[in-house]
C-alpha cells in the first residue's frame, strides 16, 4: 500500500507536477496557502538588485524584451549584499509603471492586465508560497490566451517592499502604486510595521513621478484614518477629490476584484478608499 502523504508532501508533489506537466491549468489555491502575516523585519534571504539598473525584468515580462544584446552590469562591490542580483541584463521595450504592493493572490493584477494592456504591472509579495501561486497563475493565463497575447504585461516577484523598494525602481518611474487591504497591525507596538508611514511615504514619493497616484483601500477604519493622516501630512502628496476618485476605473477594480475585497463583500463589511496624487517637487 502506498504511503499516505501529509499536507506538506501533497503541496510539494502538486507544485512539482505543475512544473513538469507544463503550465496550462490554473493553480489550485489550497496548495499555496500561507499564514496571512509575515515579519517584515526578518531576514527572508530575498534576492534583490543592487540598484534599479541591475534588475533583469526579462524573466517576468518576456513578451517585452527588446531585440538588443544583453547589457553587462558591473559586478557587485565588496560592500554589496551577498544576495544582490548582478547578471547580464536583457532590456525591455518599456519600464514597469504600476506596482501592487502586497499583491496577495493576484486578483488586482489579473483584473488590471487587460484594462492597461500597454502598461507593465508588477505585484510584490513577501510570502513565498503566495508569490509562487501568482507566478504560476500568470503563466497559466498567458498559456490560455496565447492567441490574443493577454496577461503578458503582468508579473510578480517575491520582495519585501518595506526594505527594498528603491532597489527596484528609479526616481519617478511609477505612475500608480496600489496598497490594498494591508495588514492593519492593530497593536500599538506593531504600528511600525504598517506599510504606510512617514518614512515609507518618502520612498513612494521617490518612486512615483509627479501626477502619479497612490491608491489605498482597507476594511479597517482605524487603518484608513492612519493612512490618510500620514499621506496628508507628507509634503509630496495631496488627496484626490471624491469626484475624481469615483471616476477612476482603477478604483472600481480595486474595490471589487481583489480576494480581500470579495471577502469583505461576502461579509457585508465596509471599504474605505483614499487616493493621493504625487505633487511636483518645489524648485530648488
Amino acid at each position: 500500500m502506498a504511503e499516505r502523504l501529509n499536507k506538506r508532501q501533497k503541496r510539494a508533489s502538486y507544485r512539482q507536477a505543475q512544473k513538469e506537466d507544463g503550465i496550462s491549468a490554473l493553480p489550485r489555491k489550497k496548495f499555496y496557502r500561507q499564514r496571512a502575516h509575515a515579519n517584515v523585519f526578518s531576514d527572508h534571504n530575498l534576492a534583490y538588485p543592487t540598484t534599479p539598473d541591475h534588475m533583469d525584468w526579462s524573466t517576468l515580462f518576456p513578451g517585452f524584451v527588446a531585440d538588443t544584446d544583453p547589457v553587462i552590469t558591473p559586478p557587485p562591490t565588496d560592500s554589496s549584499p551577498a544576495n544582490a542580483i548582478s547578471l547580464p541584463l536583457r532590456k525591455l521595450t518599456k519600464e514597469v509603471e504600476v506596482v501592487d504592493i502586497g499583491c496577495g493572490f493576484g486578483g488586482l493584477l489579473v483584473a488590471l492586465g487587460p484594462v492597461l494592456p500597454d502598461t507593465l504591472i508588477l505585484g510584490m509579495e513577501i510570502r513565498s508560497s503566495v508569490a509562487e501561486y501568482v507566478q504560476q497563475r500568470i503563466l497559466a493565463l498567458r498559456a490560455q490566451n496565447q492567441d490574443i497575447n493577454l496577461y503578458r504585461n503582468i508579473g510578480c516577484l517575491r520582495a519585501n517592499t518595506m526594505k527594498f523598494l528603491p532597489n527596484f525602481f528609479r526616481k519617478g518611474q511609477l505612475t500608480k502604486a496600489f496598497i490594498c487591504f494591508p495588514d492593519p497591525h492593530f497593536k500599538h507596538r506593531k504600528h511600525k510595521a504598517r506599510i504606510v508611514s512617514t518614512t515609507l511615504n518618502s520612498e513612494y514619493a521617490y518612486a512615483l513621478r509627479p501626477g502619479g497616484i497612490v491608491y489605498t483601500i482597507t476594511d479597517v477604519e482605524d487603518l484608513h484614518n492612519w493612512m490618510v493622516q500620514h499621506l496628508d501630512a507628507h509634503p509630496s502628496f495631496e488627496r484626490v477629490s471624491e469626484e475624481e476618485q469615483e471616476a477612476d476605473p482603477c478604483v472600481r477594480i480595486m474595490k471589487t476584484e481583489t480576494e480581500e475585497s470579495k471577502k469583505v463583500e461576502r461579509n457585508k463589511g465596509q471599504k474605505f478608499v483614499a487616493l493621493f496624487r504625487r505633487l511636483e517637487d518645489p524648485p530648488w
